[in-house]
């Protein structure tokens, strides 16, 4: 399945309606918290909650 693009303004709106977990895609914590955007996580932490999440979570990775 190829990913969908979407605006920035539908991405606040989800994100602001819980329906999405906006996660900043750098691999490293020192990159994704220079270009971290405010209510993102980084991967790792992403990774630490993944037992918790739905199955059908939507997730958005960003990078710069």
């Amino acid at each position: 399945m190829e990913p969908t693009r979407i605006s920035p303004s539908e991405v606040l709106k989800q994100i602001k309606a819980g329906k999405t977990l906006l996660v900043c895609a750098y691999p490293d914590e020192a990159t994704c918290n220079k270009m971290r955007l405010p209510t993102a996580i980084s991967r790792t932490q992403l990774q630490a909650m993944t037992p918790e999440l739905e199955k059908d979570q939507e997730i958005i990775f960003y990078c710069a």
